[in-house]
């Protein structure tokens, strides 16, 4: 495997981006309403992280997106104070080789850089692997959702605090 380019979304790599999302999700068994599979910025990837707070990246193998993530304002929240990591998915082949902990930090860092407080997230019970990665890297358990995503279906949420 030709060595992975991390950076950031292109336009040309809207449709990758919304497939392999869209694919990474049905892997879970995690389809429709309340999930992220359906948001309206999947249309747009590009468009919807090209503000001055939010950033989505897009890894590259050999022309192909094969792992994505960024960060944006959480929506329903004081505006610049948190963050969400959002749409961190990666192909099969890509894991396990540390590359969701480089991405983690790109975003962690991005996010810092643009002055936000904190960073939360929301996931699903069956992703393990992603669970172990957000508790390294400094995400805590939440009882209960803040903002609003409109991922009702997303059961797992976390926390962490960028200037601690």
């Amino acid at each position: 495997m030709t060595e992975p380019l991390i950076r950031l979304i292109e336009p040309k790599d809207n449709q990758q981006v919304k497939r392999l999302v869209q694919e990474t999700l049905a892997e879970f068994g995690i389809v429709g309403e309340g999930f992220a599979g359906v948001d309206p910025e999947l249309e747009d990837m590009h468009a919807a992280y090209a503000d001055e707070l939010s950033a989505y990246y897009v890894i590259e193998v050999n022309g192909e997106v094969l792992g994505v993530g960024g960060y944006a304002p959480l929506a329903g929240t004081e505006p610049g104070t948190t963050a969400e990591l959002r749409k961190m998915y990666f192909r099969p082949q890509l894991r396990g080789m540390g590359l969701g902990q480089k991405m983690i930090e790109l975003c962690i860092q991005g996010a810092r850089k643009a002055g936000f407080n904190e960073m939360y997230l929301e996931t699903v019970e069956g992703m393990k692997a992603a669970q172990k990665l957000y508790v390294k890297n400094g995400f805590t358990y939440l009882d209960c959702a803040m903002g609003d995503t409109g991922h009702t279906g997303c059961g797992v949420r976390m926390l962490k605090e960028l200037h601690a």
